[in-house]
C-alpha cells in the first residue's frame, strides 16, 4: 500500500472494523483533554497520558487561538503520547491507545488469553460457578414440570374459560348470542 502524503491522512490510523467501533463508542463522548493558546505542551501530553490510561479513549479538543493546525496537532499527540488517532472532526479529534491490562475495544492476543487461562485466577474465572449450575438445573425443571401430563387438561389453550362463556352467555368471551356490530343486524 502507497505511504499517503496527505498531513490530514497521515495521522490517522488506518481505516479498519476497530476504527469503525471507536468512532461509534466516541460519538457520545465529551472533550476531557483541551490544547489552548500555548498549543501542544507537557502539561497536555501528561493530562492525555493520563486520560487515555484511565479511559482508553478520549476526545481532544483543539482551541482556535492555538498556535499549530489541528493536523499538526493530531501528529504531536499521537508521537508523544503514543496513541492513535481515531478521528478528526473539525477542531475535534478522537484518540485510543489500547488499555494494557483490560481493553474494551480489541481483544487481547492470544498468547495472553493463554496465559491467563494457565494462572489460577484465570482458571477460577473459566469455570462455572456452582450456584449458575444450580439454578441452571431448577430452570430445566420448571421448563418440563409445566410439560407434564397433568398440565394438559384439554387440547386447546383457553378451552375451559370459552366453554363457561358460552354456558353463561359472556359475549366479550365468545358466548351468548352475537352481537349486532356497528351497522346492524344483516
Amino acid at each position: 500500500m502507497p505511504e499517503t502524503t496527505s498531513p490530514k491522512k497521515r495521522a490517522l490510523m488506518p481505516s479498519s472494523p476497530l476504527r469503525r467501533t471507536l468512532r461509534a463508542a466516541g460519538h457520545h463522548l465529551t472533550a476531557i483533554v483541551q490544547v489552548g493558546k500555548e498549543g501542544v505542551t507537557t502539561a497536555v501530553v501528561q493530562q492525555l497520558d493520563e486520560a487515555l490510561r484511565a479511559h482508553e479513549l478520549v476526545k481532544v479538543k483543539v482551541g482556535t487561538e492555538s498556535p499549530e493546525d489541528r493536523f499538526e496537532t493530531a501528529e504531536r499527540l499521537r508521537v508523544d503520547a503514543g496513541a492513535q488517532v481515531a478521528q478528526i472532526l473539525g477542531r475535534t479529534m478522537l484518540m485510543y491507545r489500547r488499555h494494557p491490562e483490560s481493553p474494551r475495544f480489541e481483544p487481547k492476543p492470544a498468547g495472553e488469553l493463554r496465559a491467563a487461562k494457565a494462572s489460577p485466577v484465570g482458571r477460577r474465572l473459566a469455570k462455572p460457578s456452582p450456584r449458575g449450575e444450580r439454578a441452571a438445573r431448577g430452570f430445566e425443571r420448571k421448563r418440563f414440570a409445566k410439560a407434564g401430563p397433568e398440565r394438559k387438561r384439554s387440547g386447546k389453550p383457553g378451552a375451559e374459560r370459552k366453554a363457561f362463556a358460552k354456558a353463561s352467555g359472556d359475549r366479550k368471551r365468545g358466548g351468548g348470542k352475537p352481537s349486532a356490530g356497528p351497522r346492524g343486524r344483516r
